[in-house]
């Protein structure tokens, strides 16, 4: 198998490749850009389950799978005009059935990304879908940031019930990002981005019974960033910079994960300044515990992920030419340092590539790389990444001259990756090719007692909470 291994050597401010070639694929040898037009298939160790087609007008945007093999349920968000959410049913993954899809009302009149975000939550035996929008203004919904359903009744989609719909009203402009999560005392949260310099906690429960939305919150967390790491307004040619807003600190997206070690719920989160972690075990007294700040090319986190262990984070920074980047949290946990300063290895499948969102299952981390469709790096030694397996699921090659350039280049095929622990199935979502469905040979499952690691990722286990934590107290 081909393999590129990809480095940032302490001391060195360039990204060091190392490119080793032991075969040719039909589209090229792998490390180097395939011709336009030959960009499908992949390794010979990835196997496509399903592919559910989409036009090309009508872009996905990130996905989800249900982790229960009785409820073989993928939502995929419909971004865009019409803006809504599909849910798919791969209780035969080589028969993939669209079995619901809603879209907004009006949807002609709402202005700018829309549906984004699908996730799910599980509460006292009711399943819920919801889904976060971004609408700008110029059009209707410029305060809603998610929708919740209530999909207990699947396959029977006549019983899909909307019971909430979540406004921000000071900070309008929707919620770019949401998680879910099974907090330590019991209670079903979903943590949501908003255009504030937080990120909001909601009660799955509260938010479903309805009443007050102001009940429904269940807590905030900050952001640490200050002004001085915002950096200069930007505007448009002939606008004066100062004659803008006020640039806001906010978040781009974060994880949640228990921490079986300290026996503490984690958040993790990448936006203005960099990254921030902190501790979010009691929701009333959220407390920062370290940092990385002043990172050379990392002014903005964008997507934060941890290991299974929550000392190593793996960091995407959303512009074309980066790599994802590996940190070691380890000094600034232990207190050794206030902030991590740089990272301690980083991988990128090829030079000119663009890796987004990823979810990791410990050595393996799935990378949805835009143009370079689905990638799967091994981290066992996270210093020295290396690629164990790719798929091209849409014909995308890198765009040439300003279009592939800088912050704006790189930017079409996959956009999220999600993985079901029972079997290994891998899904995918792609904004031209619409969902995919993988298996990669040798991962037919996963826990991560099996690897020695807590058995904690971005899938929730909704009955018995997080890996090796306590009881759950009551919480009023």
């Amino acid at each position: 198998m081909s393999r590129m291994r990809s480095t940032f050597a302490p001391g060195l401010a360039v990204l060091a490749l190392a490119v080793g070639v032991s075969g040719a694929q039909a589209q090229g040898t792998y490390g180097a850009e395939p011709i336009p037009g030959t960009r499908s298939g992949g390794s010979r160790n990835i196997k496509v389950q399903f592919h559910v087609p989409r036009d090309a007008n009508h872009k996905t945007a990130d996905i989800v799978i249900e982790q229960e093999l009785s409820r073989p349920y993928v939502y995929v968000a419909a971004r865009m005009v019409p803006s809504g959410v599909d849910i798919i049913s791969v209780k035969d993954v080589t028969k993939p059935q669209t079995l619901w899809q809603w879209r907004i009302e009006n949807a002609e009149l709402h202005q700018g990304a829309g549906s984004l975000n699908p996730i799910y939550l599980k509460s006292k035996g009711r399943y819920y879908l919801t889904n976060a929008f971004q609408f700008r203004t110029g059009g209707p919904d410029v305060d809603l940031g998610a929708i919740v359903w209530d999909v207990t009744g699947l396959p029977d989609t006549s019983k899909i019930k909307e019971v909430a719909r979540i406004r921000e009203t000071e900070f309008p402009g929707g919620f770019h990002e949401s998680q879910s999560y099974k907090h330590s005392d019991g209670r079903a949260l979903l943590f949501t981005q908003t255009s504030g310099p937080w990120a909001d906690v909601w009660d799955i429960d509260k938010v479903a019974a309805g009443g007050d939305q102001a009940a429904w919150r269940a807590g905030r967390v900050p952001i640490g960033a200050d002004a001085s790491m915002l950096g200069p307004r930007r505007a448009p040619p002939g606008v004066d910079p100062a004659s803008l807003p006020a640039p806001q600190a906010t978040y781009h997206d974060f994880s949640i994960q228990y921490d079986p070690a300290n026996k503490r719920d984690v958040f993790y989160g990448a936006g203005a300044g960099g990254l921030w972690l902190y501790d979010v075990t009691d929701l009333n007294n959220i407390k920062l515990l370290t940092s990385a700040t002043g990172v050379a090319g990392v002014s903005r986190g964008h997507t934060f992920v941890p290991d299974q262990t929550g000392r190593y984070g793996i960091v995407e920074t959303e512009y074309q030419y980066a790599p994802l980047r590996i940190f070691d949290f380890k000094p600034g946990l232990d207190g050794t340092v206030k902030t991590i300063s740089r990272p301690i290895g980083a991988w990128i499948p090829q030079w000119n590539s663009m890796p987004h969102n990823l979810q990791i299952r410990w050595p393996y981390v799935f990378v949805s790389d835009y143009e370079d469709g689905l990638q799967v790096f091994n981290m066992m030694d996270p210093t020295n990444p290396y690629t164990v397996a790719y798929y091209y699921s849409c014909d995308c090659p890198h765009p040439q001259g300003a279009a592939g350039q800088g912050m704006s280049g790189g930017e079409d095929g996959t956009w999220g990756v999600d993985i079901r622990n029972a079997d290994g199935l891998i899904v995918v979502s792609d904004m031209y090719a619409g969902v995919w469905g993988f298996k990669m040979d040798g991962f037919d499952g996963w826990n991560g007692h099996q690897w020695g690691v807590p058995n904690v990722s971005n899938a929730q286990d909704w009955d018995n909470g997080p890996d090796g934590a306590p009881a759950p107290k009551k919480v009023s």
